[in-house]
């Protein structure tokens, strides 16, 4: 799309690729999610610079659809080259204090979390270390954040957008909707060739697969005829992949319940659900998280519940399936 420039950065696992923006007016450039901070994602950025005559002090605002790693982690290493301020939602800026900052324990606190779903001690160890090591590749942090509302008109390359709360993959993670081009940047919101993570996480805000569907449900009213989003090509048939993704966590949710059956612990049945010994430790993590969620979503409709043990441990069960005793 016209004054619209896909920036295609390298991520170090599996995803491989994170999409960023940039869009130019009269005032300058805004950039649309920024990338992993390692040096493969900073020759990128270099190579775009070059490939669009950008002179980064032109850059005059950085915004992001949420905090997550691959979206947030070379916002300060940009604001250094540009000196433009970092704009996102007050939630999303919040997690990435929480998260992000060096003095941060969220490494430990998943780590704790997943133990006390039934993942390995050795297998905590070594996400927990993962996560610390993401932490190193989102440095510099951001040292001016402003905060993005959403339904307050944001002009960006020239067209006004409205940004529009999807919480689910995060907490507060925000889409861009130009009502009069029909055009969505979506982050991970939507995705075309993967479903987007929908997690609950030792942080996570009560129930990330319900906020989800919820906001694919307001995502339907939209008239969208291109999105853009943060990993993958460009999603033409909009309408139509948000039907997808409602029946694959439809079809999801009926497999988790019967993985739990009479007592699981949550990495039992992420194990009964997902190819395990195929994934990284990082693609574990996410499936962890994915399982946690679903479950959740089941505990709220009252198809499994939650027991949890004098030593702070849990497991699942389908309702009305006799529990395995500890």
């Amino acid at each position: 799309m016209k004054g619209i420039h896909p920036v295609h950065l390298p991520l170090p696992f599996p995803l491989r690729i994170a999409n960023a923006y940039l869009m130019r007016d009269e005032e300058g450039w805004t950039v649309i999610d920024t990338g992993l901070n390692y040096p493969p994602g900073q020759a990128a950025w270099h190579e775009a610079f070059a490939r669009h005559a950008v002179d980064p002090r032109m850059i005059r605002r950085i915004v992001l659809t949420h905090a997550h790693p691959d979206h947030y982690g070379m916002a300060g290493w940009l604001q250094s080259l540009s000196g433009a301020p970092v704009a996102l939602s007050a939630g999303e800026a919040a997690f990435a204090r929480a998260q992000w900052h060096a003095d941060s324990h969220a490494h430990e606190t998943i780590a704790t979390f997943f133990g006390a779903h039934g993942m390995p001690p050795d297998l905590m160890t070594t996400v927990a270390g993962d996560i610390a090591h993401l932490r190193v590749m989102t440095h510099p942090v951001p040292s001016t954040v402003t905060h993005l509302s959403a339904g307050e008109p944001l002009i960006i390359g020239g067209r006004e957008f409205t940004p529009i709360a999807t919480p689910g993959h995060s907490d507060d993670h925000l889409v861009f909707y130009c009502a009069r081009e029909r055009l969505l940047i979506c982050g991970d919101a939507v995705l075309i060739k993967i479903t987007p993570n929908v997690g609950l996480w030792g942080w996570s805000r009560g129930n990330p697969l319900a906020q989800f569907l919820a906001s694919l449900d307001r995502l339907a009213t939209l008239d969208v005829a291109l999105a853009l989003p943060g990993h993958g090509p460009p999603i033409t048939r909009f309408q139509e992949r948000l039907e997808e993704l409602r029946d694959h966590h439809a079809e999801r949710l009926e497999a988790m319940e019967h993985a739990a059956g009479s007592g699981a612990t949550a990495y039992e049945i992420c194990t009964a659900i997902f190819p395990l010994q195929e994934l990284t430790s990082h693609q574990i993590r996410f499936a962890m998280a994915e399982t946690l969620a679903h479950l959740e979503y089941l505990a709220k409709q009252g198809r499994v519940e939650a027991i949890e043990y004098a030593d702070g441990a849990y497991s699942w069960r389908r309702c009305g399936s006799w529990s395995v005793e500890r």
